[in-house]
């Protein structure tokens, strides 16, 4: 009935995370034969590269005996509930086009419509005062690729994903300007309202349609909006779960706000978290920054799970994590070890909508290339 799609955007390395490879640990620092290597494109990697094992360790989790990276704990208490896929691909080695690819089925500025689009097209909404769609971003910056990730394409508007932002006012332009009270507000709607039915009925245009909904929605939202994001009427029990704090921007807070969305009728959730793209320098690699990263969401993903579990929601919502793309078994020649963008194998996990908890699907070749 639902899907909760959490972006993790920069491609999380499924060799540290979810896929281990004793065979890769025994070839550490060895260069990589030639025939995996031979007629494929890289975004850094140049001639010669060696082969670098993870320096993490893997651990059994639940009755299923899942394997999982250790700075993923919270994710191996719900290992049971959820499926690890270790077999996924793609076409795209660039974070914009590869993003454009997941989301749409296109790695070009197309205007084909996204996922979250297509559901709310196809199935409709649930909520009258809330948007069919909603993006929550958290992280440094936006994911690159932007707005497009969430366009309707060649859709009506009305379908596209609606960004909220954290705080007093989520969405940008909503609120009543200074000295517009409601009915003030409500005199306005429903002059500009009749105008847009005359000028539809005019010209046919379905566009118009839009508006006049667009318009309505918004009028709804300017209350339902704001209780949304408010937690603080959430039990502190259920906030120390998810690391939530109140007033806070923050994958915590946006995990949360997400099961708040769907109990509220919201079709399609989608979190986009960045600053996964964990390349050989100073700055970024695969030491501290991915620590850094996965405490950031590694427990409140794994409480939305066991929230939406006891509520009586994940058997019909789809939760869904995963990045655009993973990371080669090969490091990259730079002054701190990191891994390139790698297209010919990548996992994801799902939970929820009748997936099977428990269990692995796919593999990959013993050094994880293919």
């Amino acid at each position: 009935k639902r899907v909760i799609f959490m972006f993790m955007a920069g491609g999380p390395s499924q060799l540290e995370l979810f896929d281990p490879k004793p065979k890769l640990q025994e070839l550490d620092g060895q260069v990589v034969p030639p025939e995996f290597t031979k007629g494929k494109r890289f975004a850094f990697i140049k001639g010669t590269a060696k082969l670098v094992g993870t320096r993490r360790t893997f651990t059994k989790h639940g009755k299923c005996g899942m394997e999982l990276g250790e700075t993923l704990p919270h994710l191996g208490g719900i290992a049971d509930d959820i499926t690890l896929i270790r077999s996924m691909k793609t076409d795209v080695f660039n974070h914009g086009p590869a993003k454009l690819f997941v989301n749409t089925g296109s790695p070009q500025f197309s205007g084909r419509p996204s996922m979250g689009s297509w559901v709310t097209y196809g199935i409709g909404s649930e909520s009258q005062d809330l948007p069919g769609f909603v993006v929550l971003q958290s992280g440094p910056r936006g994911p690159r690729g932007g707005s497009s990730l969430w366009a309707s394409g060649f859709l009506p508007t009305s379908y596209q994903g609606v960004p909220f932002l954290s705080g007093p006012e989520p969405i940008l332009n909503l609120s009543n300007p200074p000295g517009v009270d409601h009915a003030r507000q409500g005199d306005f709607f429903a002059a500009v309202r009749a105008m847009n039915g005359q000028h539809l009925e005019t010209v046919g245009d379905p566009e118009i349609a839009t508006r006049i909904a667009a318009y309505e929605m918004a009028y709804r939202m300017q209350s339902s909006a704001p209780e949304l994001m408010d937690l603080s009427d959430e039990s502190e029990a259920t906030l120390q779960m998810y690391g939530a704090t109140p007033g806070k921007t923050s994958f915590a807070n946006n995990c949360l706000l997400a099961r708040r969305l769907v109990e509220r009728g919201t079709r399609f959730v989608q979190l986009y978290h960045t600053d996964w793209d964990h390349h050989g320098n100073k700055e970024t690699h695969l030491g501290e920054p991915l620590t850094k990263i996965c405490g950031e969401v590694d427990q409140p993903a794994a409480a939305l799970v066991k929230d939406l579990k006891q509520r009586g929601l994940l058997k019909d919502t789809l939760v869904v994590w995963s990045g655009e793309f993973g990371r080669t078994p090969m490091g990259e020649p730079r002054e701190l070890i990191g891994r390139d963008h790698h297209i010919d194998a990548f996992s994801l996990w799902m939970a929820g909508g009748g997936v099977k908890g428990g269990y692995v699907h796919g593999k990959t070749d013993e050094i994880g290339y293919n």
